[in-house]
């Protein structure tokens, strides 16, 4: 009998959840050998699966599995306590409460909202309350029938790489269905208590202290959408609490629900997502879209164009807040010595020239945010915390300030909505400062093309064409030689951990860089061009052309 077969029929016996058991009845051959071919691995952002049952899936066993290892991992580093929350998927709150009953059997104090709450609020928790560790549940972005497990050391960062691994060991060993799961509220009130509104208001008012301007946000007319989500009370007060008066929020969006309903796949980088959004907008002669991911640690922009609105990249948005806090810094006389910027590698390189100009330092990091709150991590540890300006990755995530160590929605909806507010005072737009900064530095065009495979067999191709190529590397970016290429599994001239990324640079600018998405079934590939505005799209067409034929035949 195959393994998967083995490990489908123990689950059938020992599974005592109705609904997973009606699931497991329910299955064809081909969704037993995805389920249980493998397991549901603990990598550097944690789990993140379908919820159903299996071991490749998202499911209590799975949740507790990850949990139980967790547990053991913080007993050998003699640690003793872990905040918890969740986003508003379907079974967050449950994963959430197996999580926090199986750290409890083990001793451990558990701090856990009451509600779902934006991701960065977890990394504030786990600061302020001074826990070893945090577990966020969530899935971000994903369509509706995901959910995941995010790590979260005792600075508020996700696991580091070697942490990572070390955490997986201890799952590794253990084993399911050797006991019973613990009940929640076997430890609730005792070794499970609950946050209050004293520090989610504390959260608020810090946020609120990396403002630039003391004038009130009262010239906007703004749409906001939680996309059913963490953020949908946060970013409303947070927002009126700095002065914004008219915000229409889009009722069908407003509140929690798992499924969401008007957007399928809830991630501000895609222009569908904000259709809904961007109509009311239309309708209410509205200046901008304001949108956060499920979790609430992303951002999604749209702005007045004519009669139009116009959906900002997550680059686009970058380079704007970029701009601003180093302008208005170095007005204020605030920019402080040696003022550092950090943004990942498959980001605009854009900034670099926006940075030069303020004597500002750009760092490059592996894609991931905890990379970026390492970079916050090792400058306080040198006494130069406040050296840190801003940090930033193209898929939407934004961090001014280091009270928390992760990227946080409800900071990037204050200050786009800040920075609008303050061109508007001055007659442009963010469309208008944009092409300033690209009559200043240059013209840039960014975009991400993601090629899906879906499956095992998906799986093996995706592996098979990273392999090809390595073996026979692109020579060319459109009609331009490729000049530099970078493996950044055996680069050494970078202090960066290895990662499966390749980087192909051409003589007349363009780069290209080719990942494998960490939480979806993807390979993602970053295509900048830079010239003459009349050739960007024609410079990129080319390139997306040469992708196409790689990953699509």
């Amino acid at each position: 009998m195959k393994e998967y077969m083995e490990q489908y029929k123990l689950w059938c016996a020992k599974v005592t959840d109705k609904v997973l058991l009606s699931e497991l009845k329910a299955m064809t051959d081909g969704e037993i050998e995805e389920a249980f071919s493998g397991e549901l691995s603990f990598g550097t952002a944690g789990l993140r699966g379908i919820m159903t049952a299996g071991t490749a899936r998202m499911n209590v066993y799975t949740v507790y599995r990850a949990t139980e290892g967790l547990a053991r991992y913080m007993e050998a580093h003699g640690m003793t306590s872990c905040a918890i929350t969740y986003d508003s998927r379907n079974n967050s709150r449950l994963f959430s409460e197996i999580t926090a009953s199986t750290l409890a059997s083990h001793g451990i104090k558990v701090y856990i909202t009451k509600e779902c709450m934006p991701t960065p609020y977890l990394s504030y928790m786990v600061r302020e309350l001074k826990c070893d560790m945090g577990v966020n549940v969530t899935a971000s972005h994903n369509p509706a029938q995901y959910n995941g497990y995010k790590v979260y050391d005792s600075l508020g960062c996700q696991l580091l790489d070697d942490d990572a691994n070390e955490v997986t060991s201890f799952i590794e060993q253990v084993k399911l269905f050797d006991k019973s799961l613990p009940r929640y509220a076997d430890y609730e009130n005792k070794l499970i208590v609950y946050t209050d509104a004293q520090l989610e208001n504390k959260y608020i008012e810090r946020v609120l202290q990396e403002r630039l301007s003391t004038e009130p946000i009262d010239n906007l007319k703004v749409v906001y959408s939680p996309l059913n989500g963490a953020g949908y009370r946060v970013v409303p007060a947070t927002l009126r609490k700095a002065g914004l008066v008219n915000m229409h929020i889009v009722e069908d969006q407003a509140t929690p629900n798992g499924d969401f309903p008007t957007c399928p796949y809830p991630n501000p980088e895609l222009p569908a997502t904000l259709t809904l959004a961007k109509e009311i907008a239309v309708a209410n002669d509205s200046d901008m879209v304001i949108a956060n991911d499920p979790d609430c640690d992303r951002l999604g922009v749209a702005v007045r164009n004519g009669r139009i609105f116009k959906q900002l990249s997550g680059n686009e948005v970058g380079v704007l807040l970029t701009d601003y806090i180093l302008t208005q810094l170095s007005k204020q006389g605030k920019l402080p010595a040696n003022p550092v910027v950090v943004k990942t590698i498959v980001t605009t390189i854009m900034i670099d020239a926006i940075a030069k100009d303020y004597g500002a330092e750009v760092r490059d990091v592996l894609t991931g945010f905890k990379y970026i709150g390492n970079v916050i991590a090792n400058l306080e540890k040198l006494g130069q915390k406040e050296r840190y300006l801003f940090g930033f990755e193209e898929s939407c995530g934004y961090l001014k300030g280091t009270y928390v160590r992760d990227k946080d929605g409800v900071i990037a909806s204050l200050l786009i909505a800040e920075c609008a507010a303050f061109h508007k005072k001055n007659g442009i737009s963010l469309l208008d400062r944009l092409h300033q900064l690209y009559a200043k530095y240059g013209y840039f065009y960014q975009k991400t093309e993601s090629y899906r495979f879906e499956g095992l067999v998906g799986e093996q191709k995706k592996n098979q064409l990273l392999a090809m190529l390595r073996k026979s590397p692109i020579a060319k970016l459109g009609d331009s030689n490729v000049t530099d290429t970078c493996d950044f599994l055996t680069q050494t001239a970078m202090d960066l951990p290895k990662a499966d990324v390749l980087r192909y640079r051409s003589a007349n600018g363009s780069q290209l860089i080719v990942r494998p998405s960490g939480t979806e079934p993807l390979i993602k590939c970053y295509i900048t061009v830079k010239g003459d505005e009349k050739d960007l799209q024609t410079r990129y067409d080319q390139i997306k052309s040469q992708l196409e034929k790689v990953f699509n035949e």
